[in-house]
């Protein structure tokens, strides 16, 4: 069951859901809105293959910074973090879509990795790409997308519970950690 606006509000109120730093008017009928961080990472443009099972071709030619804001040029593709730390409960999971307004603008908030597991906690890593044939600024604090939450019956293993939860914690644009899976 998709929660609604006053259901996302008990749920945060209650302490079920954490959501920190918290709006309450970022709430809307059936997501929470959060907002896009000031932490950025991403991959430098050379012919160097990555791999995924191997840590350093993942985390080498890599650049990050702090800002206020960011151009995101036709074709970049980004890591970004959001402002919003989340703590979700082992019965309520989440996913991720962008902003239409923000769609618009040719910037697609993720890739593939929209899903927030019941037991999560940390900021969401977004994987932003700039489709448009123009350059996008993104600023700090602008509201980049929304949650939607989920309601579920109990997880036995909560994110929180696993050995192996590599996102666990998380509080910035954070790298691929594939190589971390056991095959």
């Amino acid at each position: 069951m998709i929660l609604v606006d006053w259901q996302i509000v008990d749920r945060i109120r209650r302490g079920f859901i954490t959501v920190d730093p918290y709006k309450p008017e970022l709430v809307q009928p059936n997501s929470l809105d959060i907002r896009l961080g000031n932490h950025f990472a991403w991959y430098e443009t050379c012919d160097d293959v990555i791999d995924p099972f191997d840590c350093d071709s993942v985390t080498s030619k890599t650049q990050e910074m702090t800002a206020e804001s960011i151009v995101l040029h036709p074709g970049q593709f980004i890591l970004a973090e959001t402002m919003e730390l989340i703590e979700l409960p082992d019965n309520i999971v989440a996913s991720i879509e962008g902003k239409s307004s923000i769609a618009r603008l040719g910037v697609e908030l993720h890739q593939t990795g929209g899903w927030i597991d019941a037991g999560f906690r940390g900021s969401i890593t977004l994987e932003m790409c700039n489709v448009n044939h123009r350059p996008v600024r993104l600023h700090a604090g602008m509201s980049i997308g929304q949650l939607v939450f989920y309601s579920t019956e109990r997880a036995e293993c909560p994110y929180n519970s696993k050995h192996d939860a590599k996102y666990m914690n998380q509080r910035q644009a954070t790298l691929s950690r594939y190589y971390e899976n056991k095959q």
